[in-house]
């Protein structure tokens, strides 16, 4: 499996007592493109921390492409998610006073993957294929509109070639053409590549472009 949860349970700190996610058993096989819905504060976000090993899982089995994550501590978390998961943060999550191609880097400097082509050739050709202009590629991404800040932070999660993409809310600054244009051009990477892709969003119109959609409260029974 790319992705398999068994009794997971999830709770914050200073509320013990109040579940945020009970998974008793969910999977994700190898190429699959499955989005995820539910309401805003449904614990949508936990459940990606959990996958990527952002959050340390306190109970149950959490396994990724094979490994246990739940039995990593947080710098081995850290070093599994470089190497082999991209990850669309709903805000991004670039450093502002780097431009594109700097950010892009600076994602393949922390990866043990090492590609033969050059990172800076690499950083170009993703952004061409994602429409960023040349003219955008020397700013700063603070400058930049929330567009082609979307589409500099989906390159950066696909320059390690990794096996799983999690995209949480990628579309939320977009208009429905833009949306539309971005959801068909990721999928096309998303196969070109053979990523298995987990995309989380509230958005029920994209529901559209998968053939596997899951409510979050079919998944987890603290929902």
């Amino acid at each position: 499996m790319a992705i398999e949860l068994k009794g997971v349970h999830f709770n914050h700190a200073e509320a013990p007592d109040i579940p945020v996610l009970q998974v008793p058993y969910w999977s994700v096989k190898p190429g699959q493109r499955v989005f995820v819905h539910g309401p805003s504060g449904s614990g949508k976000s936990t459940l990606l921390n959990l996958v990527s090993g952002l959050l340390e899982c306190p109970k149950g089995e959490v396994s990724v492409l094979g490994e246990r994550l739940d039995l990593m501590n947080r710098r081995q978390r850290d070093r599994f998610r470089v190497n082999h998961i991209g990850y669309v943060f709903q805000r991004f999550n670039l450093i502002p006073y780097l431009d594109p191609i700097e950010n892009i880097q600076l994602a393949k400097s922390f990866s043990a993957r090492q590609h033969c082509s050059n990172s800076a050739v690499t950083a170009q050709s993703l952004l061409e294929s994602l429409n960023v202009e040349a003219a955008a590629w020397n700013r700063p991404t603070s400058q930049l509109s929330m567009g082609q800040q979307q589409r500099v932070a989906i390159a950066r999660a696909l320059v390690n070639r990794p096996e799983l993409l999690i995209a949480d809310e990628p579309t939320s600054a977009l208009d429905q053409e833009n949306r539309d244009n971005f959801l068909s051009l990721l999928l096309s990477l998303v196969a070109e590549h053979k990523m298995t892709l987990l995309f989380v969003s509230h958005d029920m119109a994209l529901t559209q472009y998968f053939a596997q959609v899951q409510a979050l409260s079919d998944i987890s029974k603290a929902v």
